[in-house]
């Protein structure tokens, strides 16, 4: 074998030898991506979530109907359940049955219309009061000194994520003032839980308000952080009464 020909064999070796760490690097930095994602949502390859929705209003005889843009929502948590190797049962509020912490839970839509929502809110964050009604106004998260009303301009979520004693799976709360207001929590939370687990580390309680602004005109792609209400929300007082009421 001349040199010239050795010189081109030990070149394409070094090549293929590079070539296959630089993907064994990547594939390394991808089950470590998608691990610390399992960790912080709970959801192990193989494992099982709930994905509890509320009830859609005027649906007739079909009681398990949701509302279009809780739909929305559903397929954005399906695509991050897809993603952990991990398998989701969707439930309806009233139909659940079971305590917490075996499974994690992804629990969608206001408590007025969910009552495993108003179920968890008064039992996790007990600071936090959410009104609904048809007037102006009556759309309202009151957390501790905080308050957010809905109206033609902007709408509110209050996110949050519940951890579960004795090191449990976590239950996660999207309760929006409108279907847009949950579709854009969960798309937040879809897109953000990286910096969420940063902040509050993989097994830490928050809770959030997000503002959407104009959902009419951008529907639920314009979202702001309105408030941190994580200390209010867990403080164990009476949430105050609107003003707006």
């Amino acid at each position: 074998m001349t040199d010239n020909v050795l010189n081109v064999v030990l070149g394409l070796v070094a090549s293929a030898i590079s070539a296959g760490l630089g993907w064994l690097a990547q594939a390394l930095r991808r089950r470590r991506r998608v691990e610390r994602v399992r960790a912080f949502f709970g959801l192990p390859a193989g494992g099982e979530c709930l994905i509890v929705v509320n009830r859609s209003v005027g649906t007739g005889s079909d009681a398990k109907t949701v509302t279009r843009r809780d739909a929305y929502a559903l397929m954005w948590l399906a695509g991050l359940v897809e993603e952990c190797g991990a398998k989701a049962e969707l439930v309806a509020h009233d139909e659940v049955g079971r305590g917490l912490g075996a499974k994690t839970e992804f629990c969608l839509g206001g408590p007025v219309s969910n009552e495993r929502m108003a179920a968890h809110l008064a039992w996790g964050l007990p600071g936090a009061l959410m009104t609904s009604g048809p007037g102006p106004g009556s759309n309202v998260i009151v957390v501790g000194d905080h308050e957010f009303t809905a109206d033609r301009d902007q709408a509110h979520t209050l996110l949050a994520r519940i951890a579960t004693p004795e090191g449990g799976r976590p239950v996660y709360l999207v309760s929006g003032q409108t279907g847009i207001a949950n579709q854009a929590g969960v798309r937040y939370l879809v897109a953000n839980h990286r910096k969420l687990a940063r902040t509050y580390g993989q097994n830490g309680t928050f809770a959030l308000v997000l503002r959407i602004v104009n959902p009419d005109a951008y529907g639920p792609d314009m979202v702001e952080l309105a408030a941190d209400v994580t200390a209010a929300a867990l403080r164990r007082t009476t949430p105050r009464t609107p003003a707006t009421a």
